[in-house]
């Protein structure tokens, strides 16, 4: 790869130092990534092709006040800097290295670092992981050296990280951005050359920016964690294609996303490489649904693009947040407020009118053709004073919690004044916010600048805007809720583990299921309800059964080669006799026979008839990032036909519990629909927990369904009147 000419390096701004910012002021241990008070760039060249010249370049391009050191046995000086020949010359003070040389020679490059006594490095250079066995090893090198020396490490095969109020950049990027609010991680470097040219055009604004390449040890969890005490970042924004530690991912989103938001793309969201399943759970939980279980319950906003993560983080940034939903449009022409119209709906977000002292003030002060519902239509010939009066008393109609203006830009007026106009009328409802659309490209870059002076983002197309605000209002409601849970940022389950409650089930060598017979007593053991059952081995056996059960009930086949019952003919119910169970008993097994003529048979399951009710879902899949990713939904033989389900991963709280079920349609039938009476959430809500529970205690189960789960009317509680696992291939006792 060649470095861009030096020229493609001047920056679109003349950068001055924040007020107070000294280098090598620290908060956070990993601020010496983006304020250090020195750096040292080892493998630095004087060849301007080369990445290492790039990197000292942009080391001396920004502003950056701290002490800047090429490190290259070769030269004795780059760039009008003296060159040391070891990093062990460098003089103080010096906290950061920069790593630029050849994958084999990192090692001991890092080594160096470490006898050094630098306590943070970024190696940019690749050929590890990515590359195979090999680099993978080499990478465990980098990581053993990094932790014998206590070091913190970005990268490898990283672009670095750069800083736009301290003005350093250890890239090879041609753009310093201008100083803003927003930080972002990424663990691609590929796209940020091009994020930062398409955002520098936005007028989007950084604080920070961060590439972690192979994420050896520092993650986008870390970064995370530090930004949240940042206090020039108020929007934190991240490209990920995977994440490491899912729980703790977790546990530090939900304590940073209450008083900071996080956005995130998610690369990667296909199918491809995840293993197969056997259950509804394991086919239902694609290679998606545990990480949008995680992002929605740690208050992660995800985006599908990278057009939104920079648009919706911009409007977070600028705030302030909106107190409720209802949103006032005023524009200039009604096709683009329609548009915003329908944008606003669908994002959730109100219309209402306009109080009567609002319309009759709007019907004073504007042309008597003007529409004065909502949208506010003043017409094409509305000006900058037009606005700013039309603005300023839709914000202060307490019917209003945000206003949406919209400019279609005509001859006769100056889009730049009505700019201005709108954030006078912003600047003194401080509490509301105003995100606006000018239609256009060249006739609002001017006006763009004037909104963004006054921290009011600008959208060239309704949409846009109107999904912002949309953004803004899911994010505050979202916060308002976390911040009312007791002990937010803990992640706790419902239910709690306990010795007593964790049976040892034998399993035999080889066995990757358990069928209901296998799984009940698991069941029965963290006091999940379901009907009474024995094991018989013969017809006369079964009847004596079913008579000590009650009837009618239930003949299901036992068999490690029939995990799917129904498929064999497996299942007989409604059984009101003991002949009626002699003879299913002996079809049954004849039946089972003609599917499966080898299939070995243990028995037939004898159990109660569980009485009709609502059928529901209940499953598990153990993620291999996050753990166990509990389901819930809407049950019985339609299951993966519908796909009414929702995820979340354990553990998790009531509140969590209960806005799981109060996503699916399955939870809207259990409120109570068309007279119906209400079923028992509660006891659904506690078989969810007492499943994730146990998915915790025993990380040999790979997966659980419990279909169907029957529940009843509210207090008559729920029955797991089918059950199924599938487990690893360790041989041995199951939680023993």
């Amino acid at each position: 790869m060649t470095v861009p000419p030096s020229t493609s390096h001047v920056s679109r701004f003349t950068f001055h130092p924040s007020p107070g910012q000294t280098p090598g002021e620290t908060g956070s241990p990993l601020d010496a990534f983006f304020n250090p008070a020195g750096v040292a760039v080892i493998g630095a060249s004087a060849n301007p092709n080369k990445l290492s010249h790039g990197v000292l370049r942009n080391l001396i391009s920004f502003g950056y006040r701290g002490a800047v050191y090429p490190v290259n046995p070769g030269r004795k000086e780059i760039l009008g800097l003296p060159c040391y020949p070891t990093i062990t010359a460098v003089p103080d003070p010096l906290d950061l290295a920069v790593i630029v040389v050849p994958a084999p020679v990192c090692p001991a490059a890092l080594h160096e670092c470490g006898v050094r006594g630098i306590k943070s490095a970024i190696v940019i250079s690749g050929g590890f992981r990515e590359t195979g066995p090999d680099g993978l090893a080499l990478e465990q090198e980098l990581l053993d050296i990094a932790r014998q020396h206590n070091m913190r490490l970005i990268g490898p095969n990283c672009v670095g990280t750069l800083d736009a109020y301290s003005g350093l950049d250890t890239s090879f990027i041609r753009t310093m951005p201008e100083p803003g609010d927003i930080a972002f991680i990424s663990q691609s470097g590929a796209i940020c050359g091009g994020i930062l040219e398409w955002t520098a055009g936005k007028g989007v604004g950084f604080s920070r920016f961060a590439t972690l390449g192979n994420a050896a040890d520092v993650t986008e969890t870390d970064l995370i964690e530090a930004l949240a005490d940042d206090p020039r970042t108020k929007v934190i924004v991240a490209y990920i294609e995977a994440i490491k530690d899912g729980p703790r991912f977790i546990d530090v989103a939900s304590r940073v996303t209450p008083h900071k938001p996080i956005l995130v793309i998610k690369a990667g969201a296909t199918e491809a490489g995840t293993r197969a399943v056997s259950s509804h759970t394991g086919s239902l939980a694609g290679a998606m649904a545990a990480y949008d279980a995680a992002f929605r319950q740690s208050g992660v906003i995800r985006v599908d693009d990278v057009e939104d993560l920079f648009n919706f983080a911009l409007a977070l940034a600028y705030g302030p947040l909106p107190r409720g939903h209802r949103v006032a449009i005023v524009t200039n022409a009604g096709g683009p407020a329609s548009l915003a119209a329908d944008a606003l709906e669908e994002a959730g977000l109100t219309m209402p009118s306009p109080s009567v002292e609002t319309r009759d003030y709007l019907a004073a002060h504007t042309c008597s053709e003007a529409q004065l519902g909502n949208p506010i239509d003043m017409l094409g010939g509305a000006d900058a004073a037009d606005y700013e009066m039309a603005v300023r008393a839709l914000l202060a109609d307490p019917a209003y919690d945000a206003v949406l203006p919209i400019l279609v830009p005509q001859a006769l007026v100056s889009p730049a004044a009505v700019a201005e106009a709108i954030g006078r009328a912003s600047a003194d409802f401080p509490d509301k916010p105003v995100v606006t659309c000018f239609m256009g490209d060249e006739a609002v870059r001017e006006p763009m600048i004037a909104l963004h002076r006054h921290r009011i983002a600008l959208y060239q197309f309704p949409k846009q805007a109107a999904r912002a605000l949309g953004v803004m209002w899911r994010y505050a409601e979202g916060r308002e809720g976390k911040e009312g849970n007791k002990g937010k940022g803990e992640r706790r389950n419902a239910v709690a583990s306990s010795e007593n409650r964790r049976p040892a089930i034998d399993v035999p060598e080889g066995r990757t299921h358990l069928g209901e017979a296998e799984a009940r007593p698991l069941l029965a053991a963290y006091d999940i309800p379901q009907p009474r059952a024995e094991l018989a081995r013969s017809p006369d056996e079964a009847a004596r059964l079913a008579a000590g059960l009650g009837f009618p009930v239930v003949l299901k086949i036992v068999s490690p080669d029939a995990f799917h019952k129904s498929e064999v003919g497996g299942i007989a119910l409604n059984l009101g006799s003991e002949d009626k169970v002699r003879d299913a008993y002996v079809a049954m097994l004849e039946r089972v026979r003609e599917h499966r003529p080898n299939a070995r048979i243990d028995g037939v399951l004898v159990t109660q008839m569980a009485p009709p009710g609502h059928e529901l879902i209940v499953g598990m899949r153990r993620d291999p990032q996050f753990g166990p990713l509990l389901m819930f939904g809407l049950g019985g033989i339609y299951v993966e036909l519908l796909k009414d389900v929702a995820f979340r991963v354990a553990p998790f709280d009531r509140a969590e519990t209960l806005a799981m079920i109060g996503e699916t349609h399955a939870g809207k039938l259990l409120q109570g629909l068309r007279g119906q009476p209400p079923a028992d959430i509660d006891a659904v809500a506690e078989v969810i927990e007492r499943v994730a529970r146990l998915a915790l205690d025993y990380p040999r189960i790979q997966e659980i369904d419990i279909n169907p789960l029957i529940v009843y009317a509210a207090g008559h509680g729920a029955l797991a009147v089918d059950v199924r696992m599938v487990i690893d291939q360790l041989n041995g006792a199951l939680g023993a």
